[in-house]
């Protein structure tokens, strides 16, 4: 049986035959395929359109932002290790904190080709399964303190497969908008999923130590998820759509690589989501280093950290920065961010010997702000600089600048392996992070100066307010 729904009427067939599609009509197959999917056609979206693209849409939020939850859990898993007996070091505490960043950012390559390949509902419904073997493994590796490192490793690698699910689901989502409307559902699905990095930092700290005694009951950090991812699955399985007109556009891709403006926008996406996710990432160990005593604060039965304010404040942030580009330029807001960001980490690294812990987290919810302002900033360019700069025509600009989107997500996501380590080389030098704030610092300036250079000074990008 298939259900074909038209702008106006909705009619059923029988049998092996489709009945054909149309301009304005949508054919439902089994599987919840639809053929004749155009999000442009104004009949269409109104009709029946919108209503599909929103259910798909809060589907595709809950599952990525299972995604961050996952990629974040070791950030604040590996601090609590010495506690609760593993005699690991801080170099060997960095790496479980660094490598769920490595692995996803690499993932997200091939993530961004799979949706068109099995369907935006299938590969949901796969992508969100596999956060069960890192959360299980997580679960049983984090019980025994005997485990060794090389494994400990690897189970913390296998989180990177909640970063892959960023790419996956952004590219899902741009196939079910008309243009008109991508930017605002782009902006609630990367929201969405950002704020999952901040719920991890939040529930963790409180679930391990509930009911706990002489040791942290650390497991539940794994276990506790299970249950939502399955929600996530049967939710996609339920109520998500595969849409046949979704194409893997390899060719355009191919393209982007080629051109100059994919790489700089990826180095200022370093600057802006790499710095968000990284410093993310490393704020709890951070916190547990300069201020022990803050680490964990005691709240009835249980303990929270305040760590996840960090994450909350940039994703709260990034909205904020993509309307602010509408109306006064990305470039010139991303120019902003990294002036910002390169004052508020000199005030960081002033603050250091003062012991002050409230400044302290004052200043890093500053930056964590003006990062997450950036990631909106910056996002926002990319279609824009593609339009005006990149080769071809406007078909062909248009395709390398939707490449460019997921390309430069996938690189800019390497910050988060990057800035870890920074903080780790700096540490094991010097036993302080004082250096790597330092070249937090000159890199940002040097963005900033880029951002001018090439975008800012230009006549013709003020035009188009890029």
């Amino acid at each position: 049986m298939t259900d074909t729904t038209t702008s106006t009427t909705t009619t059923t067939t029988t049998g092996s035959e489709f009945t054909e599609t149309t301009a304005g009509t949508l054919t439902h197959r089994p599987g919840r395929w639809i053929d004749g999917w155009n999000p442009e056609d104004d009949a269409q979206w109104s009709s029946a359109g919108r209503a599909i693209a929103r259910r798909n849409l809060v589907w595709s939020i809950f599952a990525e932002f299972l995604g961050f939850v996952v990629w974040q859990l070791w950030s604040v898993v590996a601090v609590k290790l010495p506690d609760a007996g593993f005699a690991f070091g801080s170099n060997e505490i960095f790496w479980l904190i660094s490598i769920p960043s490595l692995v996803g950012a690499t993932l997200r390559v091939p993530y961004s080709f799979l949706v068109p390949r099995f369907g935006g509902r299938n590969w949901t419904i796969i992508s969100a399964g596999l956060l069960l073997i890192p959360t299980i493994a997580l679960a049983v590796c984090v019980g025994n303190p005997e485990t060794p490192f090389g494994v400990m490793l690897a189970v913390a690698a296998l989180a990177g497969f909640g970063g892959g699910n960023f790419a996956s689901s952004m590219s899902n989502i741009t196939f079910f908008y008309p243009k008109r409307e991508k930017g605002w559902a782009l902006g609630l699905n990367a929201a969405g999923g950002n704020l999952g990095a901040s719920v991890a930092q939040f529930i963790v700290p409180i679930v391990i130590t509930i009911g706990a005694s002489a040791t942290l009951n650390l497991p539940i950090a794994g276990w506790i998820w299970v249950p939502f991812i399955l929600l996530a699955m049967i939710g996609a399985a339920r109520y998500m759509n595969n849409l046949s007109s979704a194409k893997a556009d390899f060719a355009g891709s191919a393209a982007a690589l080629r051109e100059p403006h994919l790489w700089i926008l990826s180095l200022l996406y370093i600057g802006t989501f790499g710095s968000f996710i990284g410093f993310a990432s490393v704020f709890p160990k951070l916190i547990a280093d300069q201020f022990p005593e803050f680490s964990s604060i005691a709240v009835g039965g249980a303990s929270i950290s305040l760590a996840f304010l960090g994450a909350l404040v940039g994703s709260l942030a990034r909205p904020y920065g993509g309307r602010l580009s509408d109306r006064f330029g990305g470039a010139r807001i991303t120019m902003l961010v990294f002036a910002s960001m390169a004052v508020i980490t000199i005030a960081v690294i002033w603050t250091l010997p003062l012991g002050n812990f409230w400044l302290f987290l004052g200043c890093f919810l500053l930056l964590f702000a003006a990062a997450g302002m950036g990631n909106g900033s910056t996002y926002r360019m990319v279609p824009i600089v593609f339009a005006i700069r990149a080769s071809g025509d406007d078909g062909a600009r248009a395709r390398k600048a939707a490449a460019a989107l997921g390309l430069i997500s996938a690189i800019g996501a390497y910050g988060g392996f990057l800035i870890p380590q920074a903080l780790n080389v700096s540490f094991q030098a010097s036993g302080g992070y004082q250096a790597a704030f330092l070249a937090f610092v000159a890199f940002y300036v040097v963005l900033l100066a880029v951002t001018y250079l090439v975008y800012v000074r230009s006549g013709q990008l003020r035009e188009h307010r890029v």
